[in-house]
């Protein structure tokens, strides 16, 4: 089941807020709606490895969060990335006015175009210094880092490690997000 726009029409963020909870995931991106089925086991398991790591590694003044929890960098656009790390500065602030600074998602068969492409393009144009997708079925990060208002891509793969200096220093090896270690699952 991919994401499905279940209105003819853009919606603004009030018109947004106030559909009703039917446990789906909601989001919205450029006045559309998205809604996606709750996360399968592989997409928690790599969810909840890679919150510890950089809830581990992150410094005073950074915030990790991690859904649903609402990214709102317009006023047609609210997304709730799996994970989202923000400058602790910036977590009282309103929600349209917040940097985020990293965002991760987690691709499950429902949402792979839409984090691959759509949201991509959502979070280089909010100029999200740090944008990470990990495919917890082939064990792939790929990594975006924001540079001259463009992202640039680099992919690790299975036992590679990445050593990420944006937003602060932690260490990322695909295997161990996905719980692949020494050929196991």
């Amino acid at each position: 089941m991919g994401f499905v726009n279940t209105t003819p029409r853009t919606l603004t963020l009030a018109q947004f807020d106030a559909l009703p909870d039917d446990g789906m995931r909601h989001e919205l991106l450029d006045g559309r709606l998205l809604v996606t089925p709750g996360p399968k086991e592989e997409h928690q398991r790599a969810a909840g490895v890679c919150n510890l790591r950089l809830v581990m590694a992150s410094p005073d003044d950074m915030e990790v969060f991690f859904a649903p929890f609402d990214f709102r960098p317009n006023d047609r656009t609210s997304l709730q990335p799996d994970l989202m790390v923000f400058r602790y500065e910036d977590v009282e602030r309103d929600q349209q006015r917040r940097t985020l600074v990293l965002a991760v998602e987690i691709l499950s068969p429902s949402n792979r175009s839409t984090d691959l492409i759509k949201k991509r393009h959502a979070y280089e144009k909010a100029c999200v210094a740090s944008y990470w997708i990990f495919d917890p079925y082939l064990s792939v990060l790929t990594v975006l880092e924001l540079a001259d208002g463009q992202y640039t891509e680099r992919t690790f793969k299975g036992d590679e490690m990445f050593a990420a200096e944006q937003p602060f220093p932690v260490r990322i090896v695909p295997d161990e997000l996905a719980r692949r270690v020494n050929g196991s699952a």
